[in-house]
């Protein structure tokens, strides 16, 4: 066994929640954006805009989730970690929101949503992301999750796994 807790969804022993949560983090906080730039200027663009944005977080955040999940759920390290704890029931409070920020944009209309709940939803799923994203940070930085031992154990984990089975010499 490692030191260090590893990732179980990777490729090529790259960790795929890493390299999948940018994406709904960045349309959140760009959902946020044109919410206010829809305030400020008052063109439809900017709340049409918001609502594409906020539907694609939420369909590249589940895709990130699972990655997340079959990390946490396969490795009992990780599920030991508070962080880890705060970090998954965090994004999933964040993905909660967005989706009923969705709702009423789909339901409402996109411009009608944004004054006063629409605007105020994203504000909030930004604010989670900030406390999810440190505690994301700290399972890398302080508990080193998915974070190699040594140069050696990247050798030893890129080698395809064997079957038990040993081949006549």
């Amino acid at each position: 066994m490692s030191a260090n807790p590893r990732s179980t969804a990777k490729i090529a022993n790259h960790p795929l929640h890493p390299m999948l949560i940018p994406f709904p983090v960045a349309f959140l906080v760009g959902g946020f954006v044109t919410d206010l730039a829809f305030l400020g200027t008052g063109d439809g663009f900017w709340a049409r805009a918001s609502m594409w944005l906020i539907g694609a977080a939420i369909v590249m955040a589940l895709l990130a989730a699972l990655a997340g999940f079959a990390d946490f759920f396969s490795e009992p390290r990780i599920r030991a970690l508070s962080d880890a704890w705060y970090h998954m029931i965090g994004n999933l409070m964040a993905v909660v929101a967005a989706a009923i920020n969705l709702a009423l944009r789909y339901g409402q209309g996109a411009e009608a949503a944004i004054k006063p709940w629409g605007v105020a939803l994203s504000f909030v799923v930004v604010g989670i992301l900030l406390f999810t994203g440190w505690k994301g940070w700290e399972m890398v930085y302080r508990h080193r999750v998915a974070v190699l031992d040594s140069p050696a154990q990247a050798a030893t984990d890129a080698r395809p796994p064997t079957s038990g089975r040993r081949r006549a010499a």
